[in-house]
């Protein structure tokens, strides 16, 4: 049962570690270079991409957390790794509900001038949400070997 979990779990994470990596390194580098100085068409196709995700991603977030509380349970080892790597995810899911429900509804209806400013913020967040569940899922794969 453990083995289970924890495939689910390591699966589960690495599928929030590598769509973030994905669209940060690959899909939003290839937009800006794709559009260019068109602004307003990279907004619209960003905004279509976005679309319809935030409860996705709520979801995966609480299956992470629930399969690591049950891991928890079932193995009771390195209690203070899975503490750490849920400090992470909360710190991560806070930045995620920011972005989600507060950091895009401006940029939708932000003006041209202020949509420079808020795509470099939206890097800085997500860079920092991928540092915290890349930490989390390597603290994951340590605590196997440990």
């Amino acid at each position: 049962m453990t083995v289970v979990v924890a495939i689910v779990h390591a699966g589960l994470a690495a599928a929030w570690v590598g769509g973030m990596a994905y669209s940060l390194l690959v899909v939003q580098p290839k937009l800006k270079r794709y559009f260019g100085a068109d602004q307003e068409g990279r907004e619209a196709l960003t905004t279509v991409i976005a679309s319809g995700n935030r409860w996705k991603v709520v979801g995966l977030i609480a299956a992470i957390a629930l399969t690591g509380v049950v891991l928890l349970v079932l193995e009771q080892k390195h209690w203070w790794i899975h503490l750490v790597k849920g400090a992470l995810l909360i710190g991560a899911s806070g930045i995620f509900w920011y972005v989600s429900w507060r950091h895009w509804p401006r940029r939708v209806f932000s003006t041209e001038a202020e949509q420079f400013v808020l795509r470099r913020q939206l890097v800085v967040l997500a860079g920092t949400m991928l540092g915290l569940t890349g930490t989390a899922f390597a603290l994951g794969v340590a605590a196997t070997h440990l």
